[in-house]
Parts: C-alpha cells; sequence; structure tokens
C-alpha cells in the first residue's frame, strides 16, 4: 500500500511541476476599484488552491472542537470503576 501512496504522490507532484513550467505567462487579477495584481498564472493558480484549502480547513475547526468536547464530556460520565476498553491494534 506505501509503494502506491507513493507512486500516487510522485505522479502528482510530477503533474504539478509540469504544470508549472508550462504556465508561466503573466496574467492579470483585477479586482474592485480599479486594482490589479500581475503574476504569472501557476502563482495565481497555487494561490487559489491553497485559499480553498484554508478555508475548508478552517471550517471544519468548529466541528472539530465540538466533538473534542463531547468526547471529554462523555468521558467523564463514565465510571472509574468500569475498566476501559484496551485500544484496538495498528
Amino acid at each position: 500500500m506505501r509503494i502506491v501512496t507513493w507512486t500516487i504522490r510522485l505522479v502528482l507532484l510530477l503533474f504539478l511541476v509540469v504544470l508549472a513550467a508550462r504556465n508561466v505567462e503573466p496574467v492579470t487579477l483585477r479586482f474592485y476599484s480599479d486594482f490589479a495584481w500581475q503574476a504569472p498564472l501557476i502563482v495565481l493558480l497555487f494561490g487559489a488552491f491553497a485559499a480553498g484549502a484554508l478555508f475548508g480547513i478552517l471550517a471544519l475547526v468548529g466541528t472539530l472542537l465540538r466533538q473534542r468536547r463531547e468526547i471529554s464530556a462523555l468521558k467523564k460520565k463514565l465510571s472509574p470503576l468500569e475498566p476501559s476498553p484496551p485500544p484496538p491494534p495498528f
């Protein structure tokens, strides 16, 4: 399974390197109020990807914290006399 995972990572990396090498033309990104930013296309593509990934992570933070609080509360409700089951093997 590790070989498959590393093969997929390598193929993805090579794809991104080729994409970056082929998209170096400068493009202009225009915002409101006549603000424009000129950068290579690949920089803007990677920036949009990174911004999307960041927003996705931030969207999950609230759920993650709520689940952690709930798990902590449930653990406190368990009786201290009950032995906890052993963790599953990896």
